[in-house]
């Protein structure tokens, strides 16, 4: 069945009037007329059956009919990722989507190239992940900031997994140790400095971690540490 993310508050009986990307998407791309069953989630109400109330002009409206699935939380996880190349980029944040990542935070390092990213573009991404793997929800993805400010704002009780490329940790399976809220660190391009490296291993929240013998590219290294953190103490489990 399809499904669609909505801002809409989902209940019995409630009329939803979808936005033009939606409604041509519905009524021009999958061809749905009046009737047709989709599904619609919005982070908060779980997802509910909805029926095509009308196709016109305007706009395609649905009405909401039951509840299919209750919310549910998925597991408390932000990959936090240098901005690193556009293409990249996107990939990252379609696969952090896809294994249940709750936010993304981008940040800018010492050796990071770019100081700027298209984050309604990234949300974008996010969104239509969540839609196609039937997740409940969509992950939030945030401006990029310096790593110094994002480590200096670090939320207490979460822990850090700082996946360091130039080895001396160990792996992430050994290395994630209990579940909680926890965010995964990925560096950009050229790695971390050798100063950055040398804050991040000083923080008491923060656990170095390594992926193996090899040197990956970003984008591999982020789906390989959050399938690994999953398999560890995620909702795979």
């Amino acid at each position: 069945m399809i499904r669609l993310f909505v801002p809409h508050d989902l209940s019995t009986g409630a009329r939803l009037d979808l936005d033009e990307g939606q409604s041509r998407y519905l009524a021009a791309v999958m061809r749905q007329a009046p009737g047709d069953a989709v599904a619609v989630f919005n982070g908060r109400d779980g997802e509910w059956r909805a029926v095509v109330a009308s196709v016109t002009k305007r706009g395609v409206s649905l009405d909401v009919d039951a509840l299919a699935r209750p919310q549910a939380e998925g597991p408390d996880l932000d990959l936090v990722v240098a901005l690193v190349k556009r293409a990249r980029l996107e990939t990252i944040v379609e696969k952090a989507a896809e294994l249940g990542a709750r936010r993304v935070r981008p940040v800018i390092t010492e050796r990071t190239q770019a100081d700027h990213t298209r984050v309604d573009r990234l949300q974008a991404i996010a969104v239509e992940a969540s839609e196609q793997t039937g997740r409940l929800d969509v992950p939030q993805v945030l401006e990029p900031v310096r790593l110094e400010r994002m480590l200096a704002d670090w939320e207490a009780g979460r822990r850090l997994l700082f996946c360091d490329e130039a080895g001396e940790a160990r792996p992430v399976l050994q290395a994630v140790d209990g579940a909680g809220a926890w965010a995964i660190l990925i560096g950009p391009e050229g790695g971390f400095s050798p100063r950055e490296r040398a804050v991040l291993r000083a923080l008491p929240f923060a656990t170095p971690a390594g992926l193996g013998p090899r040197i990956l590219r970003a984008d591999t290294a982020a789906i390989s540490a959050l399938t690994l953190w999953q398999a560890a103490v995620g909702d795979w489990r």
